[in-house]
């Protein structure tokens, strides 16, 4: 199938971002929704869709919302999506947003896909959109079949990369690489120290405390709808900082170098010099 007409519902960050890219970057026409009727018109003024979204029309729809608003508004409107046509989310979690969006797809005649853009800043919102947020970007595809049509479609706008894996290992993966990574630079800032760090700290600070800057509610949700995997990295992390507070306290230097070298070499193993 040819993807022609694009539609996009939530024109935040991601999906905005997304309309600017597939604007940009393919000759698809591009409709879009958002909750906020500002958001609307002035994406349309801008030039960054065409119109407002149709959805009977569109090829593929793209989901730019969070996962439990997804499986509300295809719950509301699914028997107007167009048969055979693609949908897909940009959430960051799949079992939930998978199971109920995949009976509704079965239902109405379209296919559902989970996707995951492994994209974004500190920041929310249209205002902050970019249509050079996705180049050399992972794209991953909650599927057991190619998905060469999005793929071709994706491809355009910048993706390099499309990591192929189930519902259940994506939320159990991106509990530690995204999930975590923004627990620790929430906790961290948390510090008195931190409000002493002017003129004491370089990039390291920096790059660890970059996603404390977050939207909270967003955050929440999807933290809670993977609490379970999300826990478990939240305590191995504990019992491995334990270890090295155990080190410093006693004085034990050698027991310190031995967990020093450890993520040293695991760091080298895995991603190289």
């Amino acid at each position: 199938m040819r993807i022609i007409n694009i539609g996009i519902v939530g024109l935040g960050l991601i999906g905005g971002s997304l309309a600017k890219a597939f604007k940009k970057y393919t000759d698809c026409t591009v409709s879009g929704y958002d909750i906020n009727p500002e958001t609307i018109g002035r994406a349309v003024k801008e030039k960054t869709i065409d119109c407002e979204l149709k959805i009977d029309e569109c090829d593929m729809l793209v989901m730019a919302v969070y996962p439990a608003d997804t499986v509300r508004f295809l719950q509301e409107n699914g028997a107007q999506v167009k048969k055979g046509a693609i949908v897909c989310d940009c959430g960051g979690t799949k079992e939930y947003v998978c199971g109920e969006a995949e009976k509704i797809a079965a239902e109405h005649g379209f296919t559902f896909v989970g996707a995951h853009p492994m994209a974004g800043t500190e920041h929310s919102g249209f205002d902050f959109s970019d249509s050079e947020l996705f180049k050399n970007a992972s794209l991953i595809i909650c599927s057991d079949k190619k998905q060469p049509e999005m793929e071709g479609i994706f491809g355009k706008i910048g993706f390099g990369c499309f990591k192929y894996t189930t519902a259940k290992e994506h939320d159990a993966v991106i509990a530690y690489t995204s999930q975590l990574a923004h627990v620790v630079s929430n906790a961290f800032v948390k510090s008195p120290a931190y409000r002493r760090h002017k003129g004491f700290s370089a990039g390291s600070l920096k790059d660890l405390t970059r996603v404390a800057w977050l939207n909270e509610t967003m955050w929440t949700e999807l933290f809670m709808e993977n609490r379970e995997n999300l826990v478990r990295e939240i305590d191995n992390l504990i019992d491995n900082l334990k270890k090295y507070s155990d080190a410093v306290r006693s004085g034990d230097e050698a027991k310190l170098k031995s967990l020093l070298r450890e993520g040293r070499t695991i760091k080298e193993s895995v991603d190289g010099r």
